[in-house]
């Protein structure tokens, strides 16, 4: 029985550990950071909508905590903090899709329309906005 417990700890310990992905690449991590990306260019832009601040900074934590859970180190999440290529990245996409949606700096009542969708429809940036 010994040898069996010996041998089961010793393949357990020869298994190679799952590499992650980059934190950046984990898709709820960046689901909740488009999310909170959104709400900010909403809030910014929109002076009838503002938001919802203590639920963001709870929304933020949840984050952190589910990096925490799946493996990543306080090294990991502090890299993604200080990657501005990604942060570039996924302003530019906001932007994009803010704009098919008819909300550009042209069109500066359409992040109203957007900000009171998103809060209509109760998405992960809708639950961070509220109207005035």
């Amino acid at each position: 029985m010994r040898k069996l417990i010996t041998i089961v700890a010793l393949s357990a310990l020869a298994t190679p550990v799952l590499a992650l992905q980059p934190l950046h690449k984990d898709q709820r991590v960046l689901s909740g950071f488009y999310a909170i990306g959104l709400a900010d260019e909403v809030r910014k832009k929109c002076d009838s909508i503002e938001p919802r601040i203590f639920r963001a900074i709870s929304y933020l934590r949840s984050l952190e905590r589910y990096a925490r859970n799946a493996g990543y180190s306080s090294e990991d999440i502090d890299e993604l903090q200080d990657n501005k290529a990604e942060k570039e990245k996924l302003k530019a996409r906001i932007r994009a899709d803010l704009a098919k949606r008819g909300a550009t700096p042209e069109t500066p009542e359409g992040y109203c329309t957007v900000g009171r969708e998103e809060i209509a429809k109760g998405s992960a940036a809708g639950r961070l906005l509220r109207v005035k």
